[in-house]
């Protein structure tokens, strides 16, 4: 076959066209097409058009979907509307809070999910070798496989919410109960399924790196305290996941059992500051181990930086546990001083520990620069908008991390949405913080005698700073 033929190219290319256009060159290549095709109609055999003639073009498809994608949320959005104003005003906020209760821990995730492929697609542009850093195998999945992903957490889980809201209005109570049980076995179950299908690999490794993050009984490695990290930022998440999880197992959805603050699934159960604290412990028993593997100093007061999350999230359960003169004259104000003691801290170690401020945007150093590159590379705003705005999110972080504040829950979900923010901005830098160390390290070639293996590598002092 000729090497302009076609069938070599790619569909939707123009250049189908002019090479059929070329056949009128040559007179005998013309005679004999034509002299097939008449054949083939003779005998009633139709002849197939190249997928490139039948393929709408990718620029077709996107404006199709982008179509389809507001028709969807539009009739989302109005369904809802119409569903909650069907309702009484007295039940209408207690419905709206039981309904964000099941619904925005997963919109929170899918969130995380949609900014966690930003992150990769600038790790792409700027050449960095994230797959090297996180110890990725080939399989890895790239930014548009993350943001596939989230696109359809993006449509499942409004989609659910919207059946949930309409049900419930027109009285089918039951099956307004199981919208968000079957949501949430839907999420489990694609996450833990064990069949190679959906990112089976993927799965494992985030399956495994949480097992890790929980036991932490081997030495830590850079994705380890990296979720960890993350999962710190997401505890106001798990905590309502916690609450989600409770009411259907009681079989408490879509009723007023829960109302009772008092009850197994209330909003003074014990079971919150628990869930609150949990992230915080495991990094701070990460810190731990790493001090026992490496005798740095350093781990010690990354650990003691975890601590001063507990005492800002017990504190603030005390308030429904003691009386409310010994709430406002003893415990309010240790808690408000734990609160800026831990904001400060955790404000001064971004800086100083987790971020390389002398290389400071060189992650937006793209191979192919474009306007993003210009507008954030080696620009000056770019530090006065992370440093001041991690040092503001760092002090609105005692706000999710109060139990005694869940009530005001539209409050409480745009500060976790805004932490989740500033996660989203530290891993730029933490990420080029390690790559940068990466980098630096001499290149020794090692006998096979001499290469050191992975636990050695992990237990290396210079290696990976936690």
């Amino acid at each position: 076959m000729p090497a302009n033929s076609p069938h070599l190219r790619k569909s939707g290319s123009r250049a189908v066209v002019s090479d059929l256009g070329t056949l009128e060159l040559g007179g005998s290549s013309e005679e004999a097409l034509l002299h097939s095709i008449d054949a083939n109609e003779m005998k009633g055999v139709t002849t197939p058009l190249s997928s490139a003639a039948i393929m709408p073009s990718p620029v077709l498809l996107w404006r199709f979907k982008v179509f389809l994608f507001l028709v969807w949320g539009f009739g989302c959005c109005k369904i809802s509307w119409d569903s909650v104003m069907r309702m009484s005003v007295n039940l209408r906020d207690l419905f709206l809070y039981e309904a964000f209760l099941y619904y925005n821990p997963l919109l929170l995730v899918t969130m995380m999910v949609w900014f966690w492929g930003i992150n990769l697609w600038v790790f792409a542009q700027a050449n960095v070798n994230y797959a090297k850093i996180f110890d990725l195998d080939q399989n890895h999945l790239s930014h548009r496989e993350i943001w596939k992903c989230a696109t359809w957490m993006t449509i499942i889980v409004p989609t659910s919410m919207t059946a949930y809201l309409y049900l419930y209005s027109h009285g089918e109570v039951s099956l307004a109960a199981s919208q968000p049980v079957l949501l949430y076995a839907a999420f489990a179950m694609a996450l833990i399924f064990p069949f190679d299908i959906f990112y089976l690999s993927s799965r494992f490794f985030f399956l495994r790196t949480v097992w890790r993050i929980v036991f932490p009984f081997q030495a830590i490695s850079f994705p380890d305290f990296f979720l960890a990290d993350i999962f710190t930022s997401m505890s106001k998440v798990f905590s309502d996941l916690e609450r989600s999880v409770c009411r259907m197992v009681h079989r408490q959805v879509a009723t007023i059992a829960w109302f009772e603050a008092d009850s197994i699934c209330g909003s003074h159960a014990v079971a919150i500051p628990i869930v609150l604290v949990l992230p915080y412990l495991f990094r701070l028993f990460q810190c731990l181990r790493q001090y026992k593997d490496t005798r740095e100093k350093t781990t010690l007061l990354n650990a003691l930086k975890y601590s001063t999350a507990v005492p800002v999230i017990f504190l603030s359960a005390l308030k429904y546990h003691v009386f409310p003169d010994n709430w406002v004259n003893i415990y309010r104000p240790l808690w408000l001083l734990s609160g800026v003691v831990n904001s400060l801290y955790s404000f001064y170690w971004d800086l100083t520990r987790d971020w390389d401020l002398s290389c400071f945007t060189r992650i937006f150093k793209f191979s192919r620069p474009n306007s993003l590159s210009y507008l954030l590379y080696g620009r000056k705003w770019v530090y006065f908008w992370v440093i001041g705005t991690n040092l503001i999110l760092r002090c609105t972080w005692t706000y999710k991390l109060s139990s005694h504040l869940r009530h005001n829950y539209l409050t409480v979900f745009t500060i976790t949405a805004l932490e989740i923010f500033r996660r989203f901005q530290w891993a730029f830098f933490r990420v080029e913080n390690e790559w940068n160390k990466t980098n630096s390290k001499p290149i020794i070639q090692l006998s096979t005698i001499d290469k050191p293996n992975d636990e050695q590598k992990l237990l290396d002092p210079n290696g990976h700073s936690v």
